[in-house]
């Protein structure tokens, strides 16, 4: 597995996952959309779809790690740090063409969401606006110390289910039933653990398409809640530490 496959599998897949799972939350939140208030039930279940379809589609170039905190886990356990910098530069870069990518689909949507009195004035409590809410994650109730831990039991349960699951012959990514299995335990996470912060459990998921949010030409989009953005950076890769410490311990 060359560094350009690297690169281009984690840009590729990595755009699919945020197309699709940004696109779930456009659908159930924006104005004029025909899924709207479909409820949570359909945006972890739509993530979960999209883990499936972006991990099917970059498995065979990069292993599809599609998560800088999925590749901290498995370069913690095989030591093959050279690759971690290809791995993270595709995964930024594709979760910004994949938010991009939303943005387009549902353009009528977002005007129609901003524009209109009643939802562009809706409240956004402590979490993000339905609009900042497209692209990135945010917490129902601010509290540092629970957000982060939130964010890192999440990414704990993620790693550690990529670990044992079962990698690939190379060991850098998932095998083919490892993929379906890991895309359930998406789901479970986002039903099980996503209320507090809306699980981003995923750096590259969160912090990319925030970035896209704030240079989107949008109107009356909001502020892209910068002082929040540093916690589904940190949490997810503390996460990703203690699912790899674990897997040794108990697994290796």
């Amino acid at each position: 597995m060359s560094s350009s496959d690297i690169f281009i599998g984690e840009t590729i897949g990595t755009a699919v996952l945020v197309l699709l799972g940004g696109g779930v939350v456009a659908a159930v939140v924006l104005k004029g959309s025909k899924a709207r208030n479909a409820g949570w039930p359909a945006v972890t279940f739509g993530w979960g779809f999209a883990v499936m379809t972006a991990v099917y589609t970059a498995g065979s170039l990069s292993g599809a790690h599609l998560n800088p905190a999925v590749t901290v886990g498995i370069a913690l356990g095989n030591g093959e740090w050279d690759v971690v910098p290809f791995y993270f530069a595709g995964q930024f870069l594709g979760a910004m063409i994949g938010a991009v990518l939303v943005w387009v689909a549902y353009y009528g949507q977002f005007r129609a969401h901003l524009t209109d009195p009643e939802t562009a004035s809706e409240p956004a409590a402590a979490g993000p606006g339905p609009v900042l809410g497209v692209f990135s994650t945010g917490p129902e109730i601010r509290n540092v110390w629970q957000n982060l831990a939130t964010e890192a039991i999440g990414t704990l349960v993620l790693v550690l289910a990529v670990l044992t699951q079962g990698l690939n012959e190379g060991g850098r990514g998932l095998n083919a039933l490892g993929g379906l299995v890991v895309a359930l335990v998406v789901v479970g996470i986002g039903l099980s653990l996503g209320g507090p912060t809306g699980y981003a459990v995923n750096p590259a998921r969160d912090l990319g398409p925030r970035i896209v949010h704030a240079l989107l030409p949008l109107p009356n989009k909001g502020g892209s809640d910068w002082g929040y953005a540093w916690i589904p950076v940190a949490g997810p890769l503390v996460g990703a530490a203690a699912a790899a410490g674990i897997h040794s311990l108990a697994f290796a």
